[in-house]
């Protein structure tokens, strides 16, 4: 069986991943502090002349942040660029997500990315509580019976997800997922292309066809690429790990050797056919920007 939703949503970020060849994007997440704030719109000013298909706005966990995405997402909004809102069903019961689909949809948002979420603060397992929803398939299941046409995502995971007892079961989950009505992916992040062209034809070959869109964060050092390996399990490349150990003591250099592995790995991602690049940047432009204005990929993209 073929997995391939699809909803009439006008313009969603499935539509600009089919006729923007190829989508950028952008993730955010709402900022906690007056100095966090102008950062963030330091950084959407920054980014806007690439012309982004669309930028997400996370959520805190057990969805401690949802004010924060409604709050930022109209700043998103007011710069004309659409926007992806994180949607988590941890903490949430089911009035709760309807009141926050609803209010989602007077905020003008259509496209929405269903995950199921962190634990709360202070519990290291999710644990769903009665009314709670357990799994992201349950989330995209319950957004799809809503009355709204949302364009639903998803998150997947290359190197699979680390709760997930093989990358058999991991890809049973996905597939649920798309099944329940997810209309484009997006991945974890990963520092090796082969992860990702590998579970992009393991997923063809189980009947995924939505769009695969890889999520890339560039590096800027030694302490940062560790606590996301920690975090994720993502393989740091072998060459990228000597890089970055020999400049622990050269920031500089760390950033421009994650550059240069960053726009390396983007640009043959377009061209072996990735139908984007979302950059997860954590509220700052210089490194997805530095990535962009990089030789092989400016071949590869042009900005309206």
């Amino acid at each position: 069986m073929i997995l391939q939703h699809v909803t009439p949503a006008v313009s969603s970020v499935r539509e600009r991943l089919f006729d923007r060849a190829p989508c950028i994007s952008f993730e955010i997440f709402p900022p906690r502090t007056s100095e966090g704030a102008a950062q963030l719109a330091h950084t959407l000013d920054d980014l806007q002349p690439f012309d982004p298909g669309y930028v997400s706005v996370t959520c805190g966990a057990g969805g401690s942040s949802h004010e924060g995405t409604l709050e930022t997402a109209r700043l998103v909004q007011a710069r004309g660029v659409r926007v992806l809102a994180h949607l988590t069903c941890s903490g949430q019961d089911g009035a709760e997500l309807h009141d926050l689909l609803r209010r989602l949809r007077d905020e003008g948002v259509e496209d929405l990315l269903a995950l199921r979420g962190d634990p709360p603060a202070g519990e290291t397992h999710y644990e769903p509580r009665p009314g709670e929803l357990a799994h992201a398939s349950d989330l995209v299941r319950f957004i799809r019976a809503s009355s709204a046409p949302f364009c639903i995502g998803a998150a997947c995971y290359p190197e699979g997800h680390l709760e997930s007892e093989s990358k058999a079961a991991d890809l049973d989950h996905l597939r649920a997922k798309v099944a329940a009505g997810a209309e484009f992916l997006v991945t974890q992040v990963f520092f090796e292309n082969a992860f990702y062209f590998d579970f992009v034809e393991r997923c063809r070959r189980a009947g995924i066809f939505v769009p695969i869109v890889p999520g890339i964060m560039p590096v800027t050092s030694y302490e940062q690429i560790e606590r996301f390996t920690r975090k994720c399990g993502a393989t740091v490349p072998r060459r990228l790990q000597l890089q970055l150990e020999r400049y622990q003591h050269a920031p500089e250099a760390a950033r421009q050797a994650g550059v240069e592995h960053t726009s390396e790995q983007c640009a043959e991602l377009l061209e072996r056919g990735a139908p984007g690049i979302h950059f997860f940047t954590l509220n700052r432009s210089d490194l997805a920007k530095r990535v962009l204005a990089s030789q092989r990929l400016a071949a590869r993209v042009s900005f309206r």
